[in-house]
C-alpha cells in the first residue's frame, strides 16, 4: 500500500512539474520577438490633375494600429532609394510610404530633368499640398496606421517638401529632413506645429550658410522646436550610398558620408521615438 501511494505521489508530482514546464515554455513563446516580415505593395492615388504612384510598406509580423511616416523623394524622383528608406522605416514598426511628388512615378536620368521636375513641382505649391494630401489620406485610411499619428521624412527636394508642408500647418507629429534645402516656398509661421529636425551637410554648396541662418531666425521667431545639425566635411546627398557615382557621372559635389549617415538617422529614429511613445 505504502508503494502505491508512493508511487501515486511521485507521478502527480511529474505531472505537475510537465504543466509547469510547459506553462513556461508557452509563456515565454508569447514573449517571443518575431524577425520582421517586410511585405511592400505597390499604391495609386491621384489629385483632380495628376496620376501618383506610391510604395507602401510594413512589417507584417507586427499587429495593431502604428503611426505613419511618409518618405518624399530626392529631385531625382520616386526611386529605389526611396523605397528602401521607407522599408527601413517598416523595420522600426511604422507603416511608411514612398510617395510620388512628380506623378507617374517618374525618375530623372539627369541633373537637368530632375531640376525641371522640381521646379515644375514649386512653381504651383496648390498641387503640390494636393499630391502631399493625397498621400496623408492613403496611410490615414490604411487599417494598420493610427491616423492620428503621422511623420514624415524627406531627401534633397523631398526634405524641402516637408519642411514647407510642416511650416504650411498640417497636422504632422514630426518630421525629419536631410541634405534639405531651407530656402522654403513656405516660410515657418504659426501653423507650425511639428517637431522638426534637420540634418545637412556643413559644406553643402547647395545650402549656402546665410540660408541656413535666414532659415534658423524665422524658426525662432515663431519657437518653434526643431533641431539643425550640421555635419562637417559632408556635402549634398551624404545619406545616399549611390552619391558618388552620380558625383562623379554628372561632375556635381555629391558625396556618401557613412557617420554622417548613421548618425542622422539615429537622431531621426529617437525623434519619432519620443514623439510617437
Amino acid at each position: 500500500m505504502r508503494n502505491s501511494v508512493t508511487k501515486f505521489a511521485f507521478l502527480f508530482f511529474l505531472s505537475v512539474l510537465i504543466v509547469a514546464c510547459a506553462g513556461n515554455k508557452k509563456a515565454e513563446s508569447s514573449n517571443e520577438v518575431l524577425t520582421p516580415k517586410i511585405v511592400g505593395e505597390e499604391v495609386s492615388y491621384s489629385t483632380d490633375s495628376t496620376n501618383l504612384e506610391g510604395y507602401l510598406v510594413l512589417d507584417e509580423n507586427q499587429s495593431g494600429k502604428r503611426p505613419g511616416i511618409l518618405v518624399v523623394h530626392e529631385w531625382w524622383g520616386h526611386t529605389p532609394y526611396m523605397r528602401k528608406r521607407a522599408e527601413m522605416l517598416a523595420e522600426l514598426g511604422y507603416v511608411a510610404i514612398a510617395v510620388d511628388m512628380y506623378g507617374d512615378g517618374k525618375v530623372a536620368e539627369h541633373p537637368g530633368d530632375a531640376q525641371k521636375f522640381m521646379r515644375q513641382t514649386f512653381s504651383n505649391m496648390d498641387e503640390a499640398k494636393a499630391r502631399f494630401e493625397k498621400a496623408i489620406e492613403v496611410l490615414q485610411n490604411h487599417p494598420d496606421v493610427d491616423p492620428d499619428k503621422i511623420g514624415a521624412i524627406g531627401y534633397c527636394f523631398g526634405g524641402s517638401v516637408i519642411l514647407s508642408m510642416a511650416n504650411a500647418g498640417y497636422d504632422l507629429d514630426a518630421v525629419a529632413a536631410f541634405h534639405a534645402g531651407v530656402q522654403l516656398p513656405i516660410a515657418p509661421s504659426d501653423a507650425l506645429t511639428a517637431r522638426v529636425l534637420v540634418a545637412n551637410g556643413a559644406d553643402d554648396p547647395f545650402v549656402p550658410l546665410r540660408t541656413v541662418e535666414a532659415y534658423k531666425a524665422a524658426m525662432d521667431a515663431v519657437n518653434a522646436n526643431y533641431e539643425y545639425v550640421s555635419y562637417e566635411g559632408a556635402v549634398h546627398g551624404f545619406t545616399n550610398p549611390d552619391a558618388d557615382t552620380l558625383g562623379v557621372q554628372f561632375n556635381m559635389p555629391l558625396k556618401y558620408q557613412k557617420e554622417a549617415d548613421e548618425d542622422s538617422w539615429a537622431k531621426m529614429t529617437s525623434l519619432f521615438q519620443e514623439v510617437f511613445k
